[in-house]
């Protein structure tokens, strides 16, 4: 059943069930698997607080995401397929688990993210 996205509880499902997704992708799996060696632990929370930041207005996440991912480009190129697998895995994520304003904002800030980062790393 589908629900709007209003907790913290809500974002931290949404974003585990992206990444126990993401980690298996064929695609862009290497990213969080192989090439960063991630301390979930850590990650995770960063992450919620990120998106909780961004949706529910929580004002938790400390860091710059583009300085990461630009390390990260450094180590493995992040290219346009990767961005189209990245938005289209949290699209689906989200349109199975989730509905209303929140969820629409959810995939309309990724759509944002993955074009402005696709933008600044300019790999093609």
């Amino acid at each position: 059943m589908k629900r709007p996205i209003k907790t913290r509880e809500d974002i931290k499902f949404m974003v585990d069930e992206f990444y126990t997704t993401a980690k298996k992708n064929t695609l862009i799996g290497h990213f969080f698997n192989e090439v960063v060696v991630l301390d979930w632990d850590k990650h995770m929370p960063t992450m919620y607080d990120f998106w909780s930041d961004l949706l529910l207005g929580t004002c938790l996440y400390k860091g710059n995401p583009m300085i990461k991912h630009f390390v990260l480009n450094e180590k493995s190129a992040m290219r346009t397929e990767h961005f189209k697998e990245w938005l289209t895995l949290w699209k689906d994520n989200i349109n199975a688990h989730f509905e209303g304003v929140k969820a629409e904002e959810a995939i309309s800030r990724a759509e944002n993210i993955a074009r402005l980062m696709e933008h600044k790393v300019g790999n093609e």
